[in-house]
Parts: C-alpha cells; sequence; structure tokens
C-alpha cells in the first residue's frame, strides 16, 4: 500500500477503474450513461495493462447476452460482433476408446446455451471499449496499476507501473515514474486472481467466513478448419479421458466465423498429482477419435491461456471496502458447470457504477459503497450462483462421475425449488495450492512428445500468443524465498512450476559438473495466466505487473 503524501505527478478522476474486461468497461459505460440521462458530469478514467482493449483478454466464450441487452438494448442495431448463434449444443463423456452423448433433457434449463452466441470475448470488450471512448470515458491502454494509494484507511485512487526500469531496478534512458491517479472511488476489474484485488482482499480481510476461492486453468487454440470440417454454431463440451477420474476438468469446441473453431481445455487447480501437466492434457485431448478429425488438415492460428474462477457462490468475497469495490472475475463470479461468467462480470460492473453514481452525485466519497453489496445480494448474479452451488464441491468430493451426477441432481433441486438443496451449502476445503501432494505418493506421467501438426509444445504455442515483455526490466514473478522453492517446490514436489505453467516459464536447470539445480524464471513467456500465482504448493510465487504493454496479443480470442 502507498501513502498518498508523496509528491508526484497525479490526475483526479470521480471514478477510476483497473481493467478493460466486459467488467471494468460495462461499469465505465453504465456510469456515463446515467450521467447523460440526468445531465451531469462524472470524470471517468480506465486502466489496461495489455498494449490494447482486447489484448489480454480470453475467454471460450458462449456468450449470455442477457447483461449485454441491459446495458445496450439494440446491441445487435449498434454493431456488437455476436454474430453467431448456438444452433447444436453436444455434451460428451469420452473414454479411452470413444464417446457417449448425454441427452439434452437429462440437464436442467440453466446449462442450455439456447440463445447465446459464440464469439470472441476480446473482440466484444473491444466493441465495448469504443462504445466508452464515445461516451467520453478515458482510456489508458498500456498502464498497469501497480499499487493502491491509502490515506487513513481509505483508499484513494492507483499508482501506475514505472516505465524504463532496468532488470536491476536501475533508471534506464527515459524512464518514468508511476502516476498517480487519485479518485473519489476505485473500482477493481483486474480478471482472475488480479494484483491489486489479492492485497485489497487481504488488507480488508474481505474473504473472511468465506470459502477459499478455488480455480481452473483454461487454454484455448483458435483453428481454421477446412469448410467440410466446420459446423456453424456447433457447441461440444466434453469431460473424461484423459483425465482420471479424480481429477476435475473438460473441454470445449465452438463452431463459428468463417471456417474457425475455438478448441480449449479446463483443468481444475485442485488436482493432487505434481507430475500433472494441463498443457500435456490439452494436447493428448485432442487425438481423441471424437475430437482429432475435425482438425485434418487445419491451420492452428493462435493460443492462450488463464486462470479462471471456480469457488462460486460462497467463495465471492464482500465486494466494498472503503473508497471502492471488486467487480467481474476480481469477484470470482463465475458460474462453473455452464463455464460462463462475461455476462455476470458485466451486470456486476453496472450495479456498482449504479452505487458509485449515486454517491458521486450526493456528495460523498471514500465510504464503503454497501448499495452495491445489496444490490448485487438481490441481483440475478446471486442466484446465478447460488443455484449452482454445489457442483463444485460435489465434484471435488466424488470424483467425475458421481459428483458430476449429484451435481445435476442438485441444479434441477435448486432450479425447481428456488435455491434449496438436500447439500446446503457445501464448503471447498483446501486452497489448490494446499491439494498437491508429495511427489512420493505419485507415479510419473509419460506424455507423448508432440507432432507439430495435431500437438505442439509450449514455446511454439506462446509464440502464436504473440507475447512480449521488454526483456531488461525486473523479473515480474516474485519468489518470497528461493531456499523454499528448491528445498519444497523441488526437493518434495519435484519441480511442478515447470508443468502446471502453461507457457515454459519455469524450469530447474542442472550444473552439468555439480549436478546442482537451479530455478530460472523465463519471465518474457508469461501469458499472464496466474497459474503460479495459485497452484504453487507454497504460495512461493508472487505474480505482479510487468511493465505496461508486456504480455500476449490475443487475436479472435
Amino acid at each position: 500500500m502507498t501513502d498518498a503524501a508523496n509528491e508526484v505527478e497525479s490526475m483526479e478522476y470521480d471514478v477510476v477503474i483497473v481493467g478493460g474486461g466486459p467488467a471494468g468497461l460495462s461499469a465505465a459505460i453504465r456510469l456515463k450513461q446515467q450521467a447523460e440521462a440526468e445531465g451531469k458530469e462524472i470524470s471517468v478514467a480506465l486502466l489496461e495493462k495489455g498494449a490494447e482493449i482486447g489484448a489480454h483478454i480470453l475467454s471460450g466464450a458462449v456468450i449470455d447476452t442477457k447483461a449485454l441487452a441491459e446495458l445496450f438494448p439494440n446491441w445487435k442495431e449498434d454493431g456488437a460482433p455476436l454474430h453467431d448463434p448456438v444452433t447444436t449444443d453436444i455434451f460428451q463423456v469420452l473414454g479411452p476408446a470413444g464417446s457417449i452423448n448425454l441427452p439434452n433433457f437429462a440437464f436442467p434449463p440453466l446449462m442450455s446455451n439456447h440463445g447465446c452466441y459464440i464469439a470472441s470475448l476480446g473482440n466484444v470488450c473491444r466493441w465495448l471499449g469504443e462504445k466508452a471512448e464515445a461516451l467520453g470515458v478515458e482510456i489508458y491502454p498500456g498502464f498497469p496499476a501497480a499499487s493502491v494509494i491509502e490515506e487513513n484507511g481509505v483508499i484513494k485512487g492507483v499508482i501506475t507501473g514505472e516505465f524504463g526500469l532496468a532488470r536491476d531496478g536501475s533508471h534506464k534512458d527515459g524512464y518514468q515514474p508511476g502516476m498517480h491517479l487519485l479518485a473519489k472511488y476505485t473500482l477493481i476489474a483486474e480478471g482472475v486472481r488480479g494484483s491489486l484485488a489479492k492485497q485489497l482482499i487481504e488488507r480488508f480481510d474481505l474473504s473472511e467466513g468465506k470459502e477459499p476461492q478455488k480455480f481452473g486453468i483454461g487454454m484455448k487454440e483458435v483453428w481454421r478448419v477446412k469448410p467440410e470440417n466446420h459446423k456453424p454454431g456447433l457447441v461440444k463440451h466434453t469431460m473424461g479421458w484423459p483425465l482420471d477420474g479424480n481429477t476435475g476438468g473438460g473441454s470445449f469446441m465452438y463452431h463459428f466465423g468463417e471456417n474457425l473453431v475455438a478448441m480449449g481445455y479446463v483443468v481444475h487447480l485442485n488436482y493432487k498429482n505434481p507430475y500433472l501437466s494441463p498443457f500435456e492434457e490439452f494436447q493428448r485431448l485432442k487425438t481423441h477419435l471424437a475430437i482429432r478429425d475435425t482438425f485434418d488438415g487445419a491451420e492452428r492460428l493462435s493460443y492462450g491461456a488463464r486462470a479462471i474462477t471456480e469457488g462460486g457462490f460462497q467463495s465471492v468475497p464482500k465486494l466494498a471496502f472503503p473508497g471502492g469495490a471488486l467487480i467481474g472475475c476480481s469477484a470470482g463470479v463465475v458460474n462453473v458447470p455452464r463455464i460462463k461468467g462475461s455476462h455476470n462480470a458485466m451486470k456486476t460492473g453496472m450495479l456498482a457504477a449504479e452505487a458509485v453514481f449515486e454517491a458521486v452525485t450526493a456528495g460523498r466519497e471514500g465510504d464503503e459503497l454497501a448499495a452495491y453489496q445489496e444490490r448485487y445480494d438481490s441481483s440475478w448474479v446471486a442466484k446465478d450462483l447460488n443455484r449452482v452451488r454445489n457442483v463444485k464441491p460435489l465434484w471435488s468430493k466424488f470424483g467425475a462421475v458421481l459428483g458430476v451426477m449429484l451435481g445435476g441432481i442438485d441444479m434441477w433441486c435448486t432450479t425447481l425449488l428456488g435455491g434449496f438443496s438436500v447439500f446446503g451449502t457445501m464448503s471447498h476445503g483446501k486452497t489448490d495450492a494446499q491439494s498437491l501432494e508429495p511427489a512420493s505418493k505419485h507415479a510419473k506421467i509419460d506424455y507423448p512428445k508432440p507432432d507439430g501438426k495435431l500437438t505442439f509444445d509450449r514455446l511454439s504455442s506462446v509464440f502464436i500468443s504473440s507475447t512480449n515483455h521488454e526483456e531488461d526490466q525486473p523479473v515480474h514473478l516474485q519468489l518470497s524465498d528461493e531456499t523454499m522453492q528448491k528445498m519444497s517446490e523441488l526437493g518434495e514436489f519435484d519441480g511442478p512450476s515447470t508443468r502446471y505453467c502453461p507457457a515454459g516459464v519455469y524450469e530447474w536447470i542442472e550444473d552439468e559438473a555439480s549436478g546442482d539445480k537451479r530455478f530460472q524464471i523465463n519471465a518474457q513467456n508469461c501469458v499472464h495466466c496466474k497459474t503460479c500465482d495459485i497452484k504453487d504448493p507454497n504460495a512461493n510465487i508472487n505474480w505482479t505487473t510487468p511493465e505496461g504493454g508486456g504480455g500476449p496479443m490475443y487475436s479472435n480470442m
């Protein structure tokens, strides 16, 4: 936390929003819409750490337009990039040699994708960014918020990251210190496991009385397939192989655009085996009979990865703190069984904006936005999450077969009985870091070598994510204790960082002469997925913001 008394260049706004995803942009737009409707002025600045709006956005994505229709009732006429309605919904269970289609009637109505659209969430955010700027929102891409400004227990804004720091911390030519952006209210919309959100949740005990947040790692590739293999509007989800029955996860395949297919895989990060590699499991999945034919003669266009919040209803922290609030995936509002969160994220941004607008126009500043929490508690977002609250813990406790079956029954019950569940509200128990078991309890997994046509290695995948960082800058992946990393992460767990990272950031390199191993961090490969910050067994890796504009430059993701 940073003292506001330091003399640095600063700018003042009514509201500062950190993050240019669906939540942050929806909040900015709603603030300006209200000001316009009431003939009032409200100044809004939005910071985005990516080089442009949408650069760091990655999602499946099958988009529920419920929130979008509230924000822009005429979104179709306004040119929103949603052109591919879902026409076919398939759910398969995969085995090593075959698959079984589950009947759609077995799923509760909330699981249906009817009325949803297959799209690039990054492109939707680019469109929302244009709408926000047209309303007068000041958007600053390439400016990460590195720390918050706190004064007498109240958040007063943020400080952007410094530019021009060398790896050793010295100032290079063209060095620029961070800018202070002061605000009456600050909305945190960083997405999953944001660095500021993590600090604020701890600083203000926002998770007191809540279950620990749970996460998954989602990896995605976009392919251009042969016209005969393209089925516009097809949505297919799978579970089962190649994961074992005790490891949660599944795949998605969405057909959209001009012969484009989004192929993705999600692995729940509460897995136990330190030898498991989510990236390698994704590559192996594509070789299944039910998957591989789609990609015969296809071209892989892009790749990316990011963490997903999976804790749901019981893990959503208290949303407001003195001077601001958490919105979107910073609060963890993903509906896990639906694999959807963008509509919930947008709605929380709108709810927070309405509470902030009331406060600012009433002449208040820096208080705790109780009205936002009240709006959320009575919203369709909370209802949405409440109905599926036990799906994740049931899967974790009883495994893929029985757990998923019980989760389906529970969703039917909560749907038909107004949220009532015979299970009550189940707990998640351990954090994902605590779920990892020592290497001595598990056998190594022998993954096949990539063929370069259907399956690939990490580095060639990172290359097509267009990830780039200035190499001569401080490493943004920080170890709290180097000795612990060697003794525990390597000694006890046999170096799982080399496997859980989907971008090849971490290596244990052996010295040929001494046989000693050292931990190497290839920070320039980082796609900002935050998995290391979540899964390191000792919570010893801290993800911080690199120099602005660094990271992936996703297209059509």
